[in-house]
């Protein structure tokens, strides 16, 4: 009949996953701690688990003398000879000790603390090996507890851990809700949890369209590109490798039951799905979408495009506090300038660009100049300052300002040769004013301007 500890060696291995002889190791190794505490730190023992009987045995080895000095390390011959007739003066002899529950209850509690310590390195060793093949992919858990912001995730083995920052923004869980998140990281070692993971990256948005769209496990439809701000909007790219395959179309499913569901799952973030293009005249065409785009100038060497929308859609084409326009950029990592067309033909009057050249005087500013009648610094350097204040920005010391700068540089028919103009950055940061002088060059070059037709039934821009 198995012992105990036999029966408790085997269950704990088999529902654990560890190995046996790594359990056992533990145990001696804590059995040898405890005897270390009870009979005295200088004794040379040794621990040995007897498996066929189950037991753990452990034996102290000491020297044969004539006259003990330290009854921890040696044991006089007459003794000696008592344990083994052979034995002889100077040798080493082993002796099996006391049984392992004379310990003492302060001994077990020691090797109670240097076992668990063992199973929990144990442990960690196979959670690294059950899931370092598994980064990258979604995973599904139950949500167990919050600590300081932080979800707890119960994946069924082990838990894991759901950063704040990797939270989607306003949006709730509670405990014992199903919740699906990217496995973003695995450490080997940890104190807290071993499993890290992401509701907010691109990479989520990507597998959950590869779970939802059978043409992209096929590899027929491919992810080209993402961009999100989680729990808000998104924009993804799409290609086909067949003509016949309709790359939005797959990623909409009938009646929108696809991308529907992977909203569903990101608990209302909206999804623009597009076109991907190489030519990134088309691509930013499709990027903006649900704005119509007039024209794109593409300086390639700076990696920027220039966007002209009609003036009832420069709002729409940028989107609320620049979101759409930002999402665009960072999709295609360019560099994009969104102008209305009458912002353009502004741009391209010399009168409207002297003005835009004058000290503190932005688009904003000029373009209410413009609307004024004044539509040069020749025009401008006969106003009064009562003429200027009427403009909310400008007061009579700015005015005052105005008027002697226009006096000195009055309007000449050519281009200014620098302006200021306000872009979007890939990064998503607030705009901010900076020399256009790339931009003016690209205007200049007619081969740099790439028409885009409007289509009245293209569909690559979806919304959903």
């Amino acid at each position: 009949m198995l012992s105990d500890l036999k029966r408790i060696i085997d269950q704990i291995s088999r529902d654990r996953g560890f190995d046996k002889a790594l359990l056992i190791e533990a145990i001696e190794e804590a059995v040898q701690s405890a005897a270390r505490k009870k009979l005295g730190s200088r004794r040379d023992i040794e621990v040995r688990y007897n498996e066929e009987y189950g037991e753990v045995e452990i034996f102290q080895f000491r020297i044969v003398v004539d006259e003990v000095v330290d009854e921890q390390t040696e044991i006089i011959y007459s003794e000696a000879v008592k344990l083994d007739p052979d034995v002889r003066m100077n040798d080493e002899l082993g002796e099996k000790m006391v049984n392992i529950t004379d310990l003492g209850r302060i001994a077990a509690q020691s090797a109670k603390q240097v076992i668990i310590h063992k199973m929990k390195d144990a442990e960690r060793e196979v959670i690294y090996d059950m899931f370092k093949d598994r980064v990258g992919e979604v995973v599904s858990g139950i949500v167990q507890r919050f600590e300081r912001g932080n979800m707890i995730v119960n994946l069924g083995r082990t838990d894991a851990i759901l950063p704040k920052d990797q939270q989607i923004p306003k949006r709730s869980f509670k405990q014992g809700d199903r919740i699906r998140g990217y496995l973003k990281e695995v450490r080997q070692t940890a104190r807290d949890s071993q499993l890290i993971l992401s509701r907010t990256c691109d990479e989520f948005l990507e597998k959950l369209f590869n779970m939802e769209v059978p043409e992209m496990s096929e590899g027929i439809v491919r992810v080209m590109g993402v961009s999100r701000e989680p729990g808000f909007r998104a924009k993804i790219a799409v290609s086909s490798s067949e003509s016949d395959v309709d790359p939005v179309g797959a990623c909409v499913g009938m009646k929108g039951s696809r991308v529907q569901n992977v909203v569903q799952e990101l608990q209302g973030e909206r999804i623009d799905i597009v076109t991907w293009s190489p030519d990134p005249a088309k691509y930013v065409y499709n990027a903006l979408a649900p704005a119509h785009v007039s024209m794109v100038r593409v300086d390639e060497d700076a990696k920027s495009l220039l966007v002209v929308v009609p003036n009832d859609q420069l709002s729409l084409a940028i989107g609320r506090q620049g979101q759409n326009v930002r999402l665009a950029s960072r999709l295609l990592g360019w560099r994009i300038d969104v102008k209305s067309e009458q912002r353009y033909a502004n741009l391209e009057n010399g009168g409207y660009q002297s003005i835009l050249a004058l000290n503190r005087v932005d688009e904003a500013l000029a373009d209410q100049l413009f609307s004024k009648g004044i539509s040069s610094t020749l025009v401008l350097a006969e106003k009064s300052v009562d003429d200027l204040i009427i403009i909310r920005a400008i007061d009579e010391e700015f005015a005052q300002v105005l008027i002697d700068e226009a006096k000195e540089n009055p309007f000449e028919d050519k281009p200014v040769a620098e302006n200021e103009t306000t872009a979007v950055e890939e990064d998503g940061e607030t705009p901010e004013a900076v020399p256009d002088e790339d931009v003016e060059s690209d205007l200049a070059d007619a081969d740099a301007e790439v028409e885009v037709e409007q289509d009245s039934s293209n569909t690559d821009g979806v919304e959903k």
